[in-house]
């Protein structure tokens, strides 16, 4: 598989959330479309619903392994123990490069947003925060621990 980590940049560039970028940049080799992958991860960005918890990228990745490990049966604790082992490993991967799975800890800030409203994506947006890089983390960790089979 060629590396997607560039195009999981370039959808955050372009106004898509951590977590659709990362989800969106894999999605369609689970066969599914752009317009439902961006549906399913919109929730998630800035550490889900803009609390600034969870960081959207790792949740970009948990989705990803849902897709591939998910248990579809609600007694395969089989599938279950596998997803939450490769959630593990990629959040592990994720934090060799960064401090922490949490947004808020990634951006630096003392509490969680008060205003649900995203912040205009300016140049000055994109200097403040590190979400571009945190998100090619991401993917480079989903690559490693989901697609180097």
């Amino acid at each position: 598989m060629e590396s997607r980590v560039e195009k999981a940049k370039e959808l955050f560039k372009s106004g898509y959330n951590c977590s659709q970028s990362v989800f969106m940049a894999y999605a369609d080799l689970f066969d599914m479309d752009n317009a439902t992958a961006a549906k399913i991860s919109a929730g998630l960005g800035g550490g889900v619903g803009r609390m600034r918890e969870v960081c959207g990228a790792v949740t970009g990745m948990t989705l990803l392994a849902g897709l591939k490990y998910g248990a579809t049966e609600g007694d395969d604790t089989e599938s279950k123990q596998k997803t939450y082992e490769v959630v593990r490993a990629l959040s592990e991967e994720f934090k060799k490069t960064n401090p922490s799975i949490i947004c808020k800890e990634l951006l630096g800030l003392a509490q969680a947003e008060k205003s649900a409203k995203p912040e205009e994506r300016t140049q000055e947006y994109y200097q403040k925060r590190p979400c571009v890089e945190i998100v090619g983390d991401a993917a480079k960790a989903v690559e490693k621990i989901l697609f180097s089979e």
